[in-house]
């Protein structure tokens, strides 16, 4: 049997860097990711895996990312839409909020770069969003890129709702043809999310005594991100819906439960991508 070609983001470090070394341990097929040269080498040399580079600040980067995908890998049968980070305020190249972009913009224009080939492989698509999107987040279509009220914490939170409504209507307009897609929390792991934001929070990444108190190992992040990748959709996970670690959350941001928002996102999101939009505030 063919093994299966595992794609996950953000690997060169964290979370999934953990799941990329562990799912390789187990077998699997595993493309690693990331920003950094020397990290996204290193993982991928104890994985044994191929590596690709790119920088999410740069959708350039991200466009010739899905090229190199799409001409090595016949195949794609797992995205793992790991990528991510809470930023200081500011703007990428491309025009767009850090956050904004990293999180939510770059994933879509990969995911969206992909689709064909993700379709016919009969793809999950697992995006790690978190409870951000429920602590802090409230998107506003008309402002994503926060410029009326800007905060760390809330601009990171939004691009979370966003992920989570992108995975929804991902999986109401391709469920049809054989896709699935699926969101998730991994819950608070010990990575580098406070290297380079202003959030409040950073206190808790940053401090020896935050990270013991507060925060759970990488390993244990990575097998949560594992788990979705190995399991089944419609028997282990459904397809669509957000996850807190392994269960269905009983309490969410009820923005995530809004289909028509989502279809306005999604509608939003292609527009900023293809340039149809003006940047300074959407």
């Amino acid at each position: 049997m063919t093994p299966r070609t595992i794609i996950i983001t953000g690997a060169s470090d964290g979370i999934g860097a953990a799941a990329a070394r562990q799912l390789a341990a187990r077998g699997e097929r595993v493309v690693v990711v990331g920003r950094s040269p020397d990290k996204t080498a290193a993982v991928a040399a104890a994985a044994k895996a191929p590596y690709h580079l790119a920088d999410y600040g740069s959708l350039d980067q991200v466009r010739r990312l899905a090229a190199e995908l799409l001409d090595a890998y016949p195949r794609i049968d797992v995205l793992a839409n790991n990528a991510g980070q809470n930023f200081r305020k500011g703007d990428t190249g491309d025009g767009f909020d850090k956050s904004l972009q990293v999180n939510h913009l770059a994933p879509v224009l990969l995911t969206t770069l992909l689709m064909d080939r993700l379709v016919d492989s009969g793809a999950s698509v697992i995006q790690t969003a978190s409870e951000a999107s429920r602590i802090f987040g409230r998107l506003d279509l008309d402002d994503l890129n926060n410029r009326r009220k800007w905060s760390a914490d809330k601009a990171y939170g939004d691009s979370k709702i966003a992920n989570i409504l992108f995975t929804s209507e991902l999986q109401r307009r391709y469920g049809h043809r054989g896709l699935n897609a699926v969101s998730f929390h991994p819950g608070e792991i010990a990575t580098n999310m406070g290297h380079d934001t202003s959030s409040p929070t950073r206190l808790i990444y940053r401090t020896t005594i935050g990270r013991r108190l507060f925060l759970d190992d990488v390993e244990s992040g990575g097998r949560t991100l594992a788990r979705f990748v190995q399991g089944v959709p419609g028997v282990d996970w459904q397809p669509g819906r957000y996850y807190v670690k392994d269960r269905l959350p009983k309490k969410t941001n009820p923005q995530i439960g809004d289909i028509g928002l989502a279809e306005r996102l999604w509608e939003r999101t292609q527009e900023a991508l293809n340039g149809g939009s003006d940047r300074r505030n959407h």
